[in-house]
């Protein structure tokens, strides 16, 4: 199995990446969240990678970080699920997102993903949960402490943010905060953003 790939970005074709590594080029796949923050055509790049072995191909998928390849290969281990649709599931949430929408069971964030419906939103929700580990699960710790972060969430998601501010907003709000207290914090963060 290749594991980690390190050399030359050579070419940026969402969501296809070439790396030149010691003069072979590598094609790799990538989730749009990576894709937005490799380094511009002709730099360095390390990328962490999952290799997947068909019949009639070896595909090569790649990762800036452990938390989205661990998240991308439990997403594959679910029924119905491939390489394909884990990218797109990684490309429209990042990891913490996805993490605290399984901790929260929040299908809506999951059916906002092209090619995700309600019932494989649902089974995503129930087969990811308790899976996305503790690595995983510190990345949204804070936006699945209590209730009152979700209630926080949804209000700002109500009143016209996009679930990326409104989940940044609502992750700087203490634990301890009541829910419109917690919101009104949140706007004054969001103000100020």
């Amino acid at each position: 199995m290749i594991g980690r790939i390190a050399g030359l970005l050579l070419a940026r074709n969402p969501p296809e990446i070439l790396v030149d590594v010691g003069g072979v080029g590598y094609e790799l796949d990538v989730p749009m969240s990576t894709f937005y923050d490799l380094p511009a055509v002709g730099e360095r790049v390390v990328l962490l990678t999952h290799q997947v072995v068909r019949e009639d191909a070896h595909l090569l998928y790649g990762f800036l970080t452990a938390s989205e390849r661990s998240a991308f290969r439990e997403l594959i281990r679910i029924s119905g699920i491939g390489p394909r649709m884990a990218l797109a599931v990684l490309s429209g949430l990042s990891v913490a997102d996805l993490t605290s929408a399984v901790a929260l069971q929040e299908s809506g964030r999951l059916v906002k993903v092209p090619g995700i419906g309600k019932k494989t939103a649902d089974r995503l929700l129930l087969e990811l949960k308790g899976k996305l580990g503790p690595e995983l699960a510190g990345a949204s710790a804070q936006a699945a402490v209590t209730d009152h972060s979700a209630d926080i969430l949804r209000a700002l998601v109500s009143l016209g943010y996009s679930e990326k501010e409104a989940g940044l907003a609502a992750r700087q709000v203490p634990t301890d905060a009541s829910v419109s207290d917690g919101i009104k914090q949140a706007l004054k963060l969001l103000a100020r953003a």
